[in-house]
């Protein structure tokens, strides 16, 4: 009750926005960028950048104007993800994954009602636009559909109702009642897949890695080009990532885990 009453700290919770909001940019925003994104007053996010800069968590690019996210932070997401045992322990799973596809193979969990990212092998050519630490939506990406396809309805209603449906092109799912259908599917068939959804020229498969309660803790996908995953490949894709999902799950199982994804 007491923590309910008590108030956020105002300053902190813009601090906190500027860093969030630079992650989602990957080549940084500008001063007059952040404050029109925000709708913060100038003088406030100026002051909070060259704290955030003295202090290494960001550092202005001087040609261009633009902050981008420092080594500090880096050093954070780190130790962050070195207390995720999962990520340790599927590593050499996803690594196989990786060299029987060809593609790149990527890990993620559920976590504050976004998905994000915890590991990434990528694999030769092609090169997929995410990194370690990316939040991505969970409607349209395979690895969003396999941790929304084991959870309530009610709680995937509320998830989508705070996040929303960001709509990239015409091929992404844009109401939840499709979705809910494309779930189904997914708990059905044990795989989900991102035809498009996200990125014109981009597929995915996806599968979730589940606990003996039939949760899904983690998902791990692979992603390539709609040459790379196409008819011919697709099956076959399909299998080897299921196969590494549940080797991942016995893996942990096998070790006597509550199978939780940290300490």
């Amino acid at each position: 009750m007491f923590a309910e009453r008590t108030q956020s700290v105002p300053a902190l919770e813009r601090g906190l926005a500027i860093l969030e909001h630079l992650t989602k940019c990957r080549y940084g925003l500008t001063l007059s960028q952040l404050t029109r994104h925000l709708a913060l007053p100038k003088s406030s996010v100026h002051c909070l950048l060259l704290t955030f800069e003295r202090r290494g968590y960001l550092y202005r690019d001087e040609p261009s104007g633009r902050y981008r996210l420092g080594l500090r932070v880096c050093d954070l997401a780190n130790t962050a993800l070195e207390g995720i045992q999962l990520r340790e322990q599927a590593g050499p799973f996803l690594s196989r994954l990786r060299t029987t596809t060809g593609l790149t193979g990527h890990m993620a969990i559920l976590e504050g009602g976004e998905v994000v990212l915890i590991e990434k092998l990528e694999a030769p050519g092609f090169r997929v636009n995410s990194w370690i630490g990316k939040r991505m939506d969970l409607h349209c990406t395979a690895l969003g559909k396999s941790l929304l396809a084991y959870l309530p309805d009610e709680q995937v209603e509320a998830l989508v109702r705070s996040r929303g449906m960001l709509r990239h092109n015409d091929n992404t799912i844009g109401s939840i009642r499709k979705l809910k259908q494309e779930l189904e599917r997914v708990r059905k068939q044990g795989y989900s897949v991102d035809d498009e959804e996200e990125e014109i020229n981009v597929r995915c498969i996806g599968a979730p890695i589940l606990n003996t309660r039939n949760e899904a803790i983690a998902a791990i996908s692979i992603a390539g080009t709609t040459a790379e995953i196409d008819a011919e490949t697709r099956d076959g894709l399909i299998a080897k990532v299921k196969d590494a999902a549940a080797a991942i799950a016995s893996q942990l199982m096998q070790k006597d885990e509550t199978i939780s994804v940290a300490d």
